[in-house]
């Protein structure tokens, strides 16, 4: 037996975990401050709901993991965490609206494996459902601004609207049974260059549409500019809501760029599209994308458009971006480690008071010596060792090191404990 991964996954170490559970904190930390609770649904479902009409279309389902259980059921591993939740709002359909939820948790594709792009990653999603103005929308794109700045992550955030680029292309001489399979070519955009977009277009449509598309997407300027240059070719209900969303984020103060090029791949999207790249990194592809799905969960309820705009925030091309800035590498959780000195029992009952303080805590139950001790703490990361020595134990003190500076300082129980509290 070869002890190997299956391809597109990775095993994380402790210090890689503690640096994704950050992220994963931050991110449940700003989805909770614009009032978005958790939600939980399994890691597969019925193949049927998966490969719905409204779900992610033909090109996810080349992807999708697909098995049958010993019941002969047929099965799919999830591959977003939006189809589960639009299917249990379709069972649920009694809940109280608008409904503002977030989910973080694994998700799977059998898709080409290529630097920050994996089989088994993880998606932290936030989603509102039952409101169909602007206003959802610009209040997913202000939350997302606030996550990468709380980060310390530099993000550019693009906007369209597929309603708007519907319009466009058949403006542009695209017939309406030929939408949707544009649409997944104009995708490929930013990731394969407009070479071999013009390359696949020439499969699908004419010369002439091929050239008013391009001349389409390569509209420059401001977003003002953009949108005065689109009327010029166009009404449109899609402009319309572009121009209120980047009314609403001026108001919120946030930065989005109006790309007309940007369309999502996925067919379940009816309104706004966006996506986040990251300056100054290596990882050149989206961390961040999403929209507006109006017709995906209707379609489960068999009740119309149920109006809802979400977020998916791609946790491990997110780490691979925050890896590159970590200036230390923490291998443990633990904010002090203690050292015993002959105080082994007074040592372990220190330490179940300071845990009970909610204060993370290490100790050394091997009986190594100080100087062995201070090296394994240092390869951990742990940035304060406590040395609980006969001496001090006789002054009621402690003895605290700042593995940082090398700083000693003798505390009282009561100092220790407000001290290591504000870490």
């Amino acid at each position: 037996m070869t002890l190997q991964l299956p391809k597109g996954t990775r095993d994380f170490k402790p210090e890689e975990a503690i640096a994704r559970n950050k992220i994963i904190s931050t991110l449940k930390d700003v989805f909770e401050l614009y009032g978005y609770s958790p939600l939980e649904t399994p890691a597969f479902e019925r193949y049927d709901v998966l490969a719905s009409k409204y779900a992610g279309g033909e090109e996810i389902l080349k992807e999708t993991f697909k098995f049958k259980d010993q019941g002969k059921r047929e099965l799919g591993l999830r591959y977003d965490l939006t189809v589960p939740l639009a299917r249990y709002i379709g069972m649920n359909p009694n809940i109280k609206m608008p409904f503002k939820i977030y989910q973080i948790g694994d998700v799977f594709r059998d898709g080409p494996v290529e630097r920050a792009r994996y089989r088994q990653f993880s998606q932290c999603d936030a989603d509102v459902v039952g409101i169909k103005s602007m206003t959802a929308d610009a209040e997913i794109i202000a939350l997302t601004q606030r996550a990468f700045k709380k980060l310390g992550l530099e993000a550019t955030i693009k906007v369209n609207n597929r309603k708007l680029l519907n319009e466009l292309l058949l403006y542009a001489g695209v017939k309406k049974d030929k939408l949707e399979t544009v649409l997944l070519t104009i995708d490929k955009l930013e990731k394969f260059g407009l070479d071999t977009v013009k390359k696949e277009l020439k499969q699908k449509i004419g010369n002439k549409a091929i050239n008013n598309i391009i001349k389409i997407i390569d509209i420059k300027g401001n977003n003002s500019e953009k949108i005065m240059e689109i009327k010029k070719l166009i009404a449109s209900e899609g402009l319309n809501e572009i121009e209120e969303l980047l009314s609403l984020l001026k108001i919120l103060n946030v930065n989005a760029e109006f790309d007309v090029s940007l369309a999502r791949g996925l067919s379940y999207y009816t309104g706004t599209v966006f996506e986040v790249f990251l300056k100054n990194s290596k990882v050149k592809s989206a961390v961040c994308a999403g929209g507006r799905y109006d017709k995906m969960i209707g379609s489960f309820l068999s009740k119309g458009d149920y109006p809802a705009v979400g977020i998916s925030f791609g946790l491990d091309r997110i780490y691979d971006a925050y890896a590159e800035k970590a200036e230390k590498t923490k291998k443990s959780v633990a904010q002090v480690y203690i050292i015993p000195i002959n105080t082994f029992k007074e040592s372990l009952r220190i330490a179940e008071e300071l845990r009970s303080e909610n204060v993370k805590v290490d100790i050394d139950i091997t009986g190594k010596g100080p100087s062995k001790n201070l090296q394994y703490a240092d390869s951990l990361g742990v940035p304060y060792v406590l040395f609980i020595g006969e001496e001090e134990l006789k002054q009621g003190k402690v003895k605290l090191k700042d593995m940082n500076s090398g700083k000693e300082q003798l505390m009282s129980a009561d100092e220790l404990v407000l001290f290591l509290q504000k870490i």
